[in-house]
C-alpha cells in the first residue's frame, strides 16, 4: 500500500460560489468557501491519496468540523501501521488543482470559458509507439470530454482525426449529431501504427477537417474552432509554420503530450497563453484525468447567466467564476461592477490650442475650419488649401475661400475623381484610319506601324521592312527581303531549283561513304542517340540511289561491327531506318582497329565498294583511342580514301588531325558537347559533296536597271517617312509654343 499527503491553501473570494447544479470534483472545496461566509480569505485543506483513493479534509473550518470532505469512503488510517512512502507529485495532480482559484489576476492573460456551441476536432497520435492498452486510454479521454458537451448540428459539433505516417479522418464535424454514435465510432478506431507526422495532421485539420464541406460553420458566425492534439513522441516533420498558419485561420490549439512527447514541440503547436493550452503527463494512465480540466474549459457553466453578477457593462465568464469589464473609454469603479466615462479633455491638461476631441480612453486635437494641425499635433496654423500641397490635384489647384477645386491644362480633361487628368484621346473617336496603331498626342494624333513595318507617305498605311519575317516564304536555305517582296538563295556550292525555294543536293556526283561511329561506354546511351541523329542529318544531304551515293555504317568499341555495308541499302529511307535500329555497344575505344576494318572490309568490293567512285571515310569519336591509329590512318589515305574526323567532348585534337586528310582544317571538326554536333553539319555536308558539283553563286551587278529602281524606291519611301516624322515634330513644337504664350 502507498500513500501521499499534501497540505495546501485555497483562496476564497467574491464570485466563487457555485450554483447547486454544478457537480465537479472541486465542488467540496467551493462548499468550504461558501460555509465560511463572504469576503476574501484563505481556506486550508489537506489532500490524501492512498492506492488511487483521494480524500480532502478541511482544516479549522467551522462548517466542516472534524468530519472533512471525502471523495471516497476510505481514509488514511487504514494503513495498518505500514510505513508511508512519499512519491513524486505528478504533473497531472498539480495541473488539476492549479485552477482552483478562479479569480482574474491583475497580470497575465485570463482563460475564458467556451460557453455556447463550438466546432471541436480531436487530432490523436496512433503511431506504432502507442501501445494498444495506451490507445484505449485515449479513447476514454475523448469520450470523457464529449460526454458533458451539448452536441448537435446547432450545438457543439465533434470530429476525430487520427494520424501516423498518414492522416485518416475517423468522422467529420457533420457526421454525427449524438454522443452514442460518436462513442461507437471512437471505440471502432483501428490505430495506423506507423510514424509520427504531426505537421501533416495539423495541415489536414486546417485544409480539410475545419472546412465548411466537412461540417465546420462559417467564420462569420463566430463559432469557436478548437483542436485538441494528443501525441506521445517528437514530430517527424515540421510543425512550427503549419501550426502558426492554423492558428492564424482562427483555430485554437490545445497540445497534450504523453511520456516521450517533446515539450518544445507542444509549445510550438499550442495557442497562447501556453499555460492554458499545453499539457504534459508522464503516462497514458494519467491522461484520462485531464478530461476534468477540458470539461471545465470547454463546457464550463456560464456564471454570468447563472448568477446575478451586477456588472453594468460586461460580464466575462471564466472557469467557475466571472468578473466585470467596462466598454472602451470607461473605467471600472471601486465596487468592481459599475463603470464611469473617462473624459480626458475635461481634465484640462490636453494641451490642444483650439479643439480637444474626446474618444473612449483617449483624445485628439483638432482645428477650426481653415486651419491645419501642426506637427506637434496640438497647435494650429492658418492654411491655403492649394499651397499646402495636399489637395491631390494632378495638374492645377484653384483656391477658393475655405475650399479648392482641380483643373487641367489644355489638351487634358478632368477625370471622374475630380483630381486627376488624362490626355484627350483623339484616337478613340474612331476616324483616324490608321492601318496599324493610332497614337494620341497633345491636341491631335498620329499613326504608327507595328515593329518591322514602315509608315508610308499617306501617314496611315504600313509596308513591311523585312518581308521574310512576315510571310511564309518557304526558302530552304535563306530568304532575302526586298521592298514589298523577297527571294530565296542557296549556300555556295548549291543551286536554286525551279520552284524558287529549294536547293540541290549532291546530285551531280556520287560517292561511297562509310561512317565509322564510336560506341564506347564513355559516349553513354542518351548521347549515342544524338550521334544517330547526326548520321541521319548527313544522310538527308546526299542523293542516295542505286546509281548515286552509297552509304555504309560501322560501329566500334572494344571490337568492330558492320551495321550495314555499302551495297545493302539503295535509298535514304531504308538507311535512316537502319540507323535508328542500331544498338549501342558500350565498352572500350579501339579506333585503330576500326580504321583497319574500314580499309580492309568496308571499302572492299565484297561489301559493295565501286571502282572509280570517290571513297570517303568519316570517323566519329569522343575520346583517346586505346590502340595505335597511325598505321591504319596512313593506309586509309594511301588507299585513296578521303578521311574526315569528327571529335566531341574529350576527343584528342592530335588524333583527329592524324586521321583527317589534307588540308586538315577542312577535314577535321570538333565540338565540345553532343547537343551541338549539328552546328558543324552544314560545313561537313558541303565538304562531303564531290568537288565537281560545287558551283559558284552568281554575283549580280548592282548597277543593273532593276537594282537601281529598287534602290530608288526604297530611298524615296524612307525620305517620305522622315518627312512625316518631321511634320509631326513641328506640330508638337507649335502646340508647346501656343501653350507657353497662353500662360503668359
Amino acid at each position: 500500500m502507498w500513500c501521499l499527503r499534501l497540505q495546501f491553501q485555497f483562496q476564497c473570494g467574491r464570485g466563487q460560489h457555485l450554483p447547486p447544479r454544478i457537480k465537479t470534483c472541486r465542488a467540496p472545496l467551493y462548499s468550504a468557501c461558501k460555509a465560511g461566509g463572504e469576503g476574501d480569505r484563505t481556506q486550508s485543506f489537506s489532500l490524501s491519496v492512498c492506492d488511487s483513493r483521494v480524500r480532502v479534509t478541511g482544516v479549522s473550518s467551522p462548517a466542516l468540523g472534524s468530519t472533512g470532505l471525502n471523495w471516497t469512503q476510505t481514509g488514511l488510517e487504514q494503513s495498518s501501521g505500514l510505513k508511508m512512502k512519499m512519491f513524486y507529485i505528478s504533473t497531472l495532480l498539480l495541473i488539476s488543482f492549479a485552477t482552483l482559484d478562479a479569480r482574474p489576476q491583475t497580470s497575465g492573460l485570463v482563460q475564458k470559458c467556451k460557453s455556447g456551441p463550438m466546432d471541436l476536432v480531436f487530432i490523436i497520435d496512433s503511431s506504432r509507439s502507442v501501445r494498444p492498452f495506451e490507445f484505449e486510454t485515449m479513447r476514454k479521454f475523448m469520450i470523457d470530454i464529449i460526454n458533458p458537451l451539448e452536441v448537435g448540428l446547432s450545438n457543439t459539433r465533434v470530429g476525430v482525426v487520427q494520424y501516423s505516417s498518414q492522416v485518416q479522418n475517423v468522422f467529420s464535424l457533420k457526421t454525427f449529431s449524438n454522443k452514442s454514435d460518436m462513442e461507437k465510432a471512437i471505440n471502432e478506431i483501428i490505430p495506423l501504427a506507423q510514424g509520427t507526422m504531426t505537421g501533416l495532421a495539423i495541415q489536414y485539420a486546417m485544409n480539410v477537417a475545419f472546412t465548411e464541406e466537412e461540417g465546420a460553420r462559417p467564420l462569420s458566425k463566430n463559432i469557436p474552432r478548437v483542436a485538441i492534439i494528443v501525441t506521445d513522441g517528437r514530430p517527424q516533420d515540421r510543425v512550427t509554420e503549419v501550426a502558426a498558419q492554423a492558428r492564424d485561420t482562427g483555430i485554437e490549439i490545445y497540445a497534450v503530450g504523453v511520456q516521450r512527447a517533446d515539450v518544445s514541440s507542444l509549445r510550438t503547436m499550442a495557442s497562447h497563453p501556453l499555460d492554458d493550452h499545453v499539457f504534459h503527463v508522464e503516462s497514458f494512465d494519467l491522461i484520462q484525468h485531464l478530461s476534468i480540466q477540458f470539461q471545465d474549459k470547454l463546457s464550463c457553466v456560464d456564471m454570468c447567466t447563472e448568477m446575478d453578477h451586477g456588472c453594468q457593462h460586461k460580464c466575462v465568464n471564466i472557469p467557475s467564476s466571472y468578473y466585470c469589464e467596462c466598454n472602451e473609454g470607461y473605467k471600472l469603479n471601486a465596487d468592481g461592477k459599475t463603470c464611469s466615462l473617462i473624459d480626458l479633455c475635461a481634465q484640462g491638461n490636453h494641451g490642444c490650442e483650439q479643439i480637444c476631441v474626446s474618444s473612449p480612453g483617449s483624445y485628439s486635437c483638432a482645428c477650426r475650419a481653415g486651419y491645419q494641425l501642426n506637427e506637434d499635433k496640438k497647435t494650429c496654423s492658418l492654411i491655403d488649401l492649394c499651397s499646402q500641397g495636399d489637395h491631390g490635384c494632378e495638374q492645377i489647384c484653384v483656391s477658393s475661400p475655405g475650399s479648392y477645386s482641380c483643373a487641367c491644362r489644355a489638351g487634358y480633361q478632368l477625370n471622374e475623381d475630380k483630381k486627376t487628368c488624362s490626355m484627350i484621346d483623339y484616337c478613340s473617336y474612331g476616324n483616324h484610319s490608321c492601318q496599324h496603331e493610332c497614337v494620341s498626342i497633345l491636341n491631335g494624333y498620329y499613326c504608327r506601324c507595328n515593329e518591322g513595318y514602315t509608315l508610308q507617305a499617306d501617314g496611315k498605311t504600313c509596308l513591311a521592312d523585312d518581308m521574310c519575317n512576315v510571310v511564309d516564304h518557304g526558302c530552304e536555305f535563306k530568304c532575302v527581303s526586298t521592298p514589298g517582296s523577297y527571294y530565296c538563295i542557296c549556300p555556295e556550292g548549291q543551286e536554286l531549283q525551279a520552284d524558287g525555294k529549294t536547293c540541290n543536293k549532291c546530285s551531280t556526283g556520287y560517292v561511297d561513304l562509310v561512317l565509322v561511329i564510336d560506341g564506347s561506354k564513355s559516349v553513354r546511351p542518351q548521347n549515342f542517340e544524338l550521334v544517330k541523329e547526326f548520321v541521319i542529318n548527313i544522310v538527308d544531304s546526299l542523293a542516295i540511289s542505286a546509281q548515286g551515293t552509297h552509304i555504309g555504317l560501322v560501329q566500334y568499341s572494344s571490337r568492330v561491327r558492320t551495321e550495314f555495308s555499302l551495297d545493302q541499302y539503295k535509298n535514304a529511307q531504308d538507311i535512316k531506318t537502319a540507323v535508328k535500329n542500331v544498338q549501342y555497344m558500350e565498352k572500350g575505344t579501339m579506333t585503330g582497329l576500326a580504321l583497319k576494318h574500314m580499309v580492309e572490309q568496308s571499302f572492299s568490293e565484297a561489301e559493295g565498294a565501286r571502282k572509280n567512285v570517290p571513297k570517303i571515310g568519316l570517323v566519329f569519336t569522343d575520346g583517346r583511342s586505346q590502340d595505335d591509329i597511325s598505321e591504319w590512318a596512313k593506309k586509309a589515305k594511301e588507299a585513296g580514301i578521303t578521311m574526315y574526323a569528327v571529335g566531341v567532348g574529350k576527343a584528342v585534337e592530335d588524333e583527329l588531325n592524324e586521321i583527317a586528310s589534307e588540308p586538315v582544317n577542312k577535314h577535321s571538326f570538333y565540338t565540345a558537347d553532343f547537343s551541338t554536333m549539328n552546328l558543324i553539319a552544314e560545313d561537313l555536308k558541303l565538304n562531303i559533296c564531290p568537288e565537281e558539283i560545287k558551283g559558284t553563286t552568281e554575283t549580280k551587278n548592282p548597277c543593273d536597271c532593276e537594282h537601281l529602281v529598287s534602290f530608288q524606291t526604297s530611298t524615296i519611301t524612307k525620305l517620305e517617312s522622315l518627312s512625316e516624322q518631321l511634320a509631326q515634330l513641328n506640330a508638337r513644337l507649335d502646340d508647346l509654343e501656343n501653350e507657353l504664350v497662353s500662360k503668359k
